[in-house]
């Protein structure tokens, strides 16, 4: 990707190193993260799994006490060129839908971290909270792309921030809240369908940042689409599931098949427009 030159969001909260307050629940570490992933990654709203209270307050602090590894300081600044990218596409796509674009935070944090959404570990990914539109991020979730998912490439990580500033774009719209009430209102299998919606959905808007992004700025480099595709399809629920069983269970999913994912980052990726990216359509 060309990003060097882009430029730098003011909306990064760095609360890497900085203790959290209260242990962390049942390990930590890689291996955590790896088992996690494989339920819950890239979520959306994570406030439907946690136990904590949803009205905690959004000043708290994550991290391990350590200090910050150097060796992130390029990450760090090619996370807050992506976001201000994001911040430079939205404004103009949702104004004539009336609706006024709310920059996001990016909160980096390293192992856990409090949310008003809850205590959360690094073991269950990159996540966003609707409740303090925050996006929050453990920049070691990069490696694990790379190194157990295969999905190398800065295209790939530029996906993954994309992904939660669509579910970001998502909660400004509505539909965000009109999901987590109709999961309360259904069975199970039915709240498992409205997750993989709304995640193909943010999918989708991904897709939407990249077509614009390239469109006014020409930020992609040969090869780039195919790492943005590639990361969609190795964090399929199939691909996942298969990985860690050995089967599949299809009404299980919470954020769609490989196949799906790649299905609706290409379709905003080609299209760029908020309407072809109603993955809700007939799903009533």
């Amino acid at each position: 990707m060309r990003w060097q030159g882009g430029r730098r969001s003011s909306n990064i909260e760095d609360r890497r190193g900085t203790g959290v307050g209260r242990p962390l629940a049942i390990g930590g570490g890689v291996t955590t993260l790896v088992v996690a992933l494989l339920v819950l990654l890239l979520g959306g709203d994570p406030s439907v799994l946690l136990s904590g209270d949803p009205q905690a307050p959004s000043g708290g602090v994550g991290g391990s006490g350590r200090p910050v590894d150097p060796a992130q300081a390029q990450l760090e600044d090619f996370v807050s060129v992506i976001l201000a990218d994001t911040e430079d596409t939205w404004p103009r796509l949702l104004e004539p839908l009336g609706v006024r674009y709310v920059e996001p935070r990016l909160v980096l944090f390293s192992d856990a971290v409090e949310s008003s959404c809850g205590f959360q570990q690094s073991a269950v990914g990159p996540f966003y909270c609707p409740l303090d539109q925050r996006v929050y991020l453990d920049l070691g979730f990069f490696r694990e792309l790379d190194r157990r998912f295969g999905a190398p490439g800065d295209f790939a990580q530029a996906y993954v921030v994309a992904h939660e500033v669509g579910h970001h774009v998502q909660n400004l719209l509505g539909i965000s809240e009109r999901v987590h009430s109709q999961r309360g209102r259904t069975s199970r299998a039915q709240a498992n369908a409205l997750s993989v919606l709304q995640e193909l959905q943010a999918d989708c808007f991904a897709g939407i940042w990249a077509h614009h992004a390239q469109r006014q700025r020409q930020i992609l480099e040969q090869g780039d689409v195919e790492e943005g595709l590639r990361a969609a399809s190795a964090i399929g629920d199939d691909t996942l599931q298969r990985r860690a069983s050995g089967h599949v269970v299809p009404e299980s999913f919470t954020h769609g098949s490989s196949a799906q994912r790649v299905e609706w980052f290409r379709r905003g990726l080609k299209q760029g427009t908020v309407e072809a990216c109603d993955t809700f359509r007939g799903a009533e």
